[in-house]
């Protein structure tokens, strides 16, 4: 039995230290950040054909399947979005698994209200 409680409280605290997860933020909250600090880094994690159709003005093209290879400094801070905001989840995901401690996922180009190019 106290192996058992060892065990269980150390999977507890072990699950604990690795939840860190990245953020979200709202459309609205989004662009106004990004007319205020021009070191923001927008990826648009759409293919390539999708980001051409649209994309945010002065968004980067990074496809989901290619976001690992991202070489930014870890503190940057990052906004991802795609079409209706279930790729940015993953991506954003993955870039706080690489280590970057900024990562916002903005959701999708669908609902964004502002200019696009």
């Amino acid at each position: 039995m106290k192996k058992i409680l060892i065990i269980l409280l150390l999977s507890i605290s072990l699950v604990g230290c690795s939840s860190s997860s990245y953020k979200t933020i709202d459309q609205e909250e989004a662009y106004k950040a990004m007319s205020l600090d021009d070191n923001i880094v927008v990826i648009d994690i759409r293919t390539e054909e999708e980001y051409n159709e649209e994309h945010i003005v002065d968004a980067i093209n990074i496809p989901l399947d290619n976001i690992e290879s991202i070489d930014l400094d870890k503190n940057t801070t990052i906004y991802v979005y795609c079409q209706s905001g279930n790729r940015s989840k993953e991506a954003a995901q993955k870039l706080n698994e690489l280590g970057y401690s900024n990562v916002y996922d903005m959701g999708g180009i669908n609902t964004w209200t502002y200019e696009t190019e």
